[in-house]
């Protein structure tokens, strides 16, 4: 492959990454994450599902409207319902688009869609068609078509299908291997049949969008890459359902790095992506393992006397790239306990954080309370401090104190005062560990009971002075929720983190009430 062709990078983390277990967003988080991808310079940001429910449609909505640079998509199932709603909520983007998809596999269509091959054609047509007809009314508006479970399809009925959606007017056609169940060199040939079978894919942007489930997410989509495909579908992290999507660093990483194999080039400003995968992290609760590719803590480490002795001899012989090259070499100190406001400002605004005045009070005030005690103030303790301030402006609950006693000749005791629904409630509890005391008064104090599925407690920076960051994942009526934050307190980061986590099931709840009324109130129409 000589000539260089661009790869677009189509993000979705905002709506396949948010079905991971636990991984739900409140719309000020789903902005959070939508703005930053922006500077990531993604060229796609799928918003989310709009039908799916009242919330997601305004979230979604909000993105398109507040979010500039990338284009902004929706999903859609080829209804025509799921069509216009869709519509709806990314019309007001600078450049939308209407993403719709249909089953095409034989086991999907009689038992998930349960649907004939020629209703399947039908449907196609039609919603494309609808879809096209609706993004006229924007001059940058355009359609995308995915065939869900492409890899177990038949390719001549799902070129058949594929060449139907080109006709109606999708531009961009995707070709999904939904459960994960293709292998590298398998995928890669089937992608050229497609071209074979249907050459109107040559005059349009062929996509794939991989899961790992076999763990070949991301080897799946360089082979699509490798075979003619001009965008991926990719997520931060690789978060999504089941074991998740291609991993959006992987892939832009790969090609980068590998760019005179694949012929291809990203539009990614990578040093973004280390601070893009802290975001996710912080903001799903979803921890970034220490041995993952590109961002984890180890990836650029050197244990080996043979390695530290080559990198320093020359860097090349065993790093393929540079930490600074996605943004890991920024840990350095940005400010100290005698910054000002302005100062503070300034460097939040570089990080891409635009707070309004009370926000900046706050900040500043927590700024000044981990200066007092720290002497060097670094990115990630910035990011960690602001970043959980911005998300507790939707919170159903607000931990206001907390007491805990404990030791080894004494039961665990704890009280806190909790500010429910702008009420103050007091909690308390007798139990066997400090942690499980505080979590148990925190139930007696919101009336709510979570189960404890997973507990984790890491240092932000390096030092005896480093903040404590705590995650948990609690199972609430058979759901899991992931709460995350941080604090030099390893007690208060565990009470503020639960707390999280409790503000994120009753936020689904909510939303689940909400879709329940308005399921009744349809169905009386």
């Amino acid at each position: 492959m000589s000539s260089t062709r661009f790869i677009r990078i189509f993000d979705t983390t905002l709506r396949d990454g948010e079905q991971a277990p636990g991984a739900s967003m409140n719309r000020a988080e789903k902005l959070e994450v939508a703005r930053q991808l922006a500077k990531l310079q993604v060229d796609i940001i799928e918003a989310g599902f709009p039908v799916a429910s009242p919330d997601d449609f305004e979230a979604v909505k909000a993105i398109a409207k507040e979010v500039k640079g990338p284009r902004v998509a929706g999903l859609a199932r080829a209804v025509e319902k799921d069509v216009r709603v869709c519509w709806d909520a990314v019309k007001h983007a600078e450049v939308p688009r209407i993403h719709t998809f249909i089953s095409t596999s034989p086991l999907h269509m009689k038992y998930q869609i349960r649907k004939t091959p020629d209703e399947v054609k039908a449907d196609t047509r039609a919603m494309v068609g609808l879809s096209a007809g609706l993004a006229r009314a924007h001059p940058e508006a355009d359609v995308e078509f995915s065939a869900m479970d492409a890899s177990r399809s038949d390719p001549a009925f799902l070129a058949e299908v594929l060449g139907i959606a080109i006709e109606a007017g999708a531009t961009t056609v995707n070709i999904p291997d939904t459960v994960g169940y293709a292998q590298p060199l398998e995928f890669g040939d089937f992608i050229r049949e497609l071209y074979r079978l249907c050459p109107a894919l040559h005059d349009v942007t062929v996509s794939c969008h991989c899961h790992d489930d076999l763990g070949l997410a991301v080897a799946n989509s360089l082979a699509a890459v490798r075979a003619g495909a001009t965008q991926v579908e990719c997520a931060v992290n690789g978060i999504g359902e089941r074991a998740g999507n291609a991993s959006l660093e992987e892939v832009v990483m790969a090609i980068r790095t590998r760019g005179d194999y694949f012929g291809a080039a990203t539009g990614i400003k990578t040093e973004e992506i280390a601070r893009t995968s802290r975001l996710v992290s912080n903001v799903t609760g979803y921890p970034i393992q220490p041995n993952k590719a590109i961002v984890g803590r180890n990836a650029f480490a050197h244990e080996s006397g043979i390695h530290q002795d080559g990198i320093l001899k020359e860097a090349s012989t065993f790093e393929i790239m540079r930490a600074a090259d996605v943004g890991l070499a920024e840990s350095d100190l940005v400010l100290g306990k005698h910054s000002g406001r302005h100062a503070l400002r300034a460097r939040l605004a570089e990080l891409g954080y635009g707070l309004s005045d009370e926000e900046l009070e706050e900040a500043f005030r927590r700024f000044k309370k981990v200066a007092d005690k720290k002497k060097e103030v670094t990115v990630l303790d910035l990011e960690a401090l602001v970043g959980e301030e911005i998300r507790e402006r939707q919170d159903h609950f607000t931990l206001r104190s907390f007491v805990s006693q404990s030791g080894s000749a004494i039961i665990p005791t704890s009280q806190v005062e909790v500010e429910v629904r702008g009420r103050t409630r007091h909690g308390k509890s007798f139990s066997n560990g400090s942690v499980e005391s505080v979590f148990k008064a925190i139930d007696n104090a919101v009336g709510m009971k979570g189960s404890l599925a997973d507990y984790q407690v890491r240092a932000i920076s390096e030092g005896k002075d480093a903040l404590a960051e705590v995650r948990v994942a609690v199972v609430i009526a058979g759901e899991t929720y992931n709460g995350q934050a941080v604090s030099f307190d390893v007690m208060e980061a565990s009470a503020k983190a639960y707390v999280r986590a409790l503000n994120n099931a009753a936020g689904a709840q909510g939303r689940e009430r909400v879709q329940a009324r308005a399921a009744t109130t349809a169905k009386g129409r």
